[in-house]
């Protein structure tokens, strides 16, 4: 296994680790062991299959979730907030994803395909 995999592997583990233990944190104590096992066995997963983006829109939902909750509700609602967020930047991260394969895929149609060019016609 490369290096960099096991950068991945390891990132991944962290970063859904710390949704789990936001998560079991929110859910109650008795959650907070399964939530960190989980986060960071699906962590690694991610990670093992290349989602270094996937962790940044998580990272930044985690980040962004946690100010704002804190912001509007104090400091008892950063957990809550910041679990969310990190929910939400993970979709939209997957959502994006999407999107720029979709983009990427009818760039590369459009390239491959032949395209008539205007007085250039055979007949």
């Amino acid at each position: 296994m490369s290096r960099s995999k096991k950068f991945d592997m390891l990132l991944g583990a962290v970063v859904l680790g710390t949704v789990g233990t936001l998560v079991g944190l929110s859910m109650g104590m008795g959650f907070l062991p399964a939530g960190i096992v989980i986060g960071m066995c699906l962590g690694a997963g991610v990670g093992y299959l290349g989602g270094r983006d996937f962790f940044l829109s998580i990272f930044v939902g985690t980040i962004v979730g946690g100010v704002l909750a804190w912001s509007l509700g104090g400091v008892d609602a950063v957990t809550i907030g910041a679990s969310s967020g990190a929910a939400v930047g993970g979709f939209l991260g997957v959502w994006v994803s999407m999107l720029l394969d979709l983009l990427r895929q009818r760039k590369q149609l459009a390239s491959d395909s032949p395209v008539e060019q205007p007085g250039n016609s055979q007949s």
